[in-house]
């Protein structure tokens, strides 16, 4: 059964994908996307204070090539949630308040379906109103001609004009394999896969059996499988891997097999399998 694209749980993985490529995709965004003129760019903390702490996509204070300062705030969205209007103004209404600067707001929709969620507010004694656009204008070249396998993969959400999908989808395929390596691959794959169901994609849509074999290897990588272990591999692998369960003995050992054959250290992969040095020597 497909996963729901507005499922929290699901669309959380979508936040943690373009949060995770930020940095990388955030030229794209700006001058493709927002259409803006931005010469400078600076960190803002991106949690926004109302009755609970809620955190924003992307959240920048920028200057312009006019020398103009404001704050920049994105939000991407997979659903055409009906109150966004009203969510979008207790945002600028709190940033403006905490920065002292103006704020520029942006919802970036990212669904399968046409945007149309209400922009503005007006009231007898309020009026409000935040920019909408959809990642689906945009041309998907635009995106490919970068220099950035991030900003590339989203030539998959944008406008594909008279290309088929499986096209744009095998030169960003191939962009991956030619920019990355090994270890990167899985990443990226694991993000395509995932911003292939915003396009209601999965293994069976796609005709090109290599295609396909190249996209869902993955699905059986120990270091991706879902619930077990969490990771983030670029260039080599970061930050902590969270061990298998308790019990989980063959598993930890296919994992460990697995992490030998691609020239892994024996202790690190002892520390993320809980094995001892000896099982691991012995396999």
């Amino acid at each position: 059964m497909p996963e729901e694209i507005n499922h929290p749980v699901q669309g959380s993985k979508y936040d943690k994908i373009f949060r995770e490529n930020m940095h990388n995709t955030l030229p794209g965004i700006i001058k493709h996307v927002l259409h803006l003129n931005v010469n400078t760019v600076e960190e803002l903390a991106d949690d926004v204070q109302f009755t609970k702490e809620r955190k924003t996509d992307l959240l920048k204070k920028v200057r312009d090539n006019k020398g103009n300062r404001y704050v920049l705030h994105v939000e991407y969205q997979t659903d055409n949630y009906p109150e966004m209007a009203f969510r979008m103004a207790e945002y600028s209404i709190m940033l403006q308040r905490k920065h002292k600067l103006p704020v520029k707001q942006f919802v970036i929709y990212i669904g399968p379906a046409k945007a149309n969620m209400a922009t503005s507010i007006t009231t007898k004694d309020f009026r409000f109103r935040y920019n909408l656009t959809e990642l689906s204008a945009v041309n998907y070249k635009l995106f490919l001609k970068s220099d950035l396998v991030e900003e590339k993969m989203l030539a998959i959400l944008s406008n594909l004009a008279s290309e088929s999908t499986e096209s744009v989808l095998a030169q960003v395929v191939q962009e991956i394999e030619t920019h990355t390596s090994t270890l990167e691959q899985g990443r990226y794959f694991r993000q395509l896969r995932i911003l292939l169901q915003l396009r209601n994609l999965n293994k069976k849509a796609i005709k090109d059996m290599a295609l396909v074999g190249k996209i869902f290897k993955e699905e059986k990588d120990i270091l991706y499988r879902r619930g077990e272990i969490k990771g983030e591999i670029k260039g080599e692998i970061k930050g902590e891997i969270k061990g298998i369960e308790k019990g989980r003995y063959e598993e930890a050992m296919e994992i460990a097999l697995e992490l030998k054959k691609e020239g892994l250290a024996t202790e690190f992969i002892a520390k993320i399998t809980k094995l001892s040095i000896e099982e691991i020597q012995a396999l």
